[in-house]
């Protein structure tokens, strides 16, 4: 059969069409915590997952809270975040399709040096900041309702001290997102709330020689893995509290007809493969590593 030229030029478009719509088929969007982004992990940890399936990822970073509404909204086809009763709620009431364990790090509290609320070689995060709050020693909260920002909330809650609560206002994608929280009452002084995320809040608590609650990914990425250090200091880590355990979850069709819960559910089994998890285990910097597989 003779196709001729022009026809030739026609199937050469089609499948030129066709392998691009096939490319866009395989990209995702994900919204993820700051900390995995801050961190750097997901520079090493999406090119492998593209090498191996194809999949390209969309990153949306932002605080886990807002990531969660990103994936109640259907506005993405995962989230990537680090509240663990949100992430079950989110499941629990349809969003999700299922949380799969990918991996942890852990809380610190960081400050300077000179340490004036006396926190070094505290274990138990709310005891720290109750000294902390003692000392009415500049504290830097997020603030934005993430799953740093809902750890601290624990912490104090667990201090037993005296708490007011709040509720702000943040920007978040052109919205109005209510916020509420709580701190110690009394503390407009010394207990600043900025909104922000990881990597911006521990610049900013740098510059003021304050506290803040920090997981530890961000932090050594900030530390060791700039050409201008922070100088903060881990003063309080490794008690029960202060675990940091990180879930992957697609959306589901059943919310959401449109999102890609196929892709997302390969993503999530890449995740937790030998594979997924050995990239994770191998990520370090100056030799410490920054996250720990979770699956088993």
């Amino acid at each position: 059969m003779n196709i001729g030229k022009s026809g030739i030029i026609g199937l050469a478009m089609i499948f030129l069409t066709g392998g691009s719509a096939i490319a866009q088929d395989k990209t995702i969007k994900i919204s993820t915590t700051t900390s995995t982004q801050d961190s750097g992990l997901l520079d090493v940890l999406l090119p492998a997952l593209e090498k191996d399936t194809g999949i390209q990822v969309k990153v949306i970073a932002k605080g886990t809270g807002a990531a969660i509404r990103d994936g109640i909204d259907g506005n993405v086809d995962a989230i990537f975040v680090h509240d663990t009763a949100r992430e079950e709620s989110f499941v629990k009431d349809g969003y999700g399709t299922k949380r799969y364990a990918v991996m942890h790090n852990d809380f610190i509290l960081v400050g300077p040096a000179a340490d004036p609320a006396k926190i070094k070689g505290t274990v138990e995060g709310a005891e720290a900041v109750k000294k902390i709050a003692a000392a009415k020693a500049t504290f830097v909260s997020r603030g934005d309702d993430s799953g740093t920002h809902a750890k601290e909330q624990e912490l104090w809650k667990a201090s037993g001290l005296p708490l007011d609560t709040i509720t702000s206002s943040l920007e978040k994608d052109g919205k109005q997102i209510p916020v509420t929280s709580v701190h110690p009452a009394g503390a407009k002084d010394w207990y600043l709330s900025v909104g922000q995320g990881m990597g911006k809040t521990l610049t900013l608590t740098d510059e003021k020689q304050a506290y803040t609650l920090a997981d530890r990914g961000s932090f050594i990425k900030y530390k060791y893995g700039r050409e201008i250090p922070i100088h903060l200091e881990i003063l309080c880590e490794g008690g029960n509290q202060l675990a940091n355990p990180y879930g992957f979850i697609p959306v589901s069709q059943a919310k959401h007809p449109h999102a890609k819960t196929d892709l997302a559910e390969q993503m999530a089994r890449w995740l937790v493969s030998t594979k997924g998890q050995q990239v994770i285990a191998d990520y370090k910097l100056h030799g410490q590593p920054l996250f720990f597989p979770d699956a088993k």
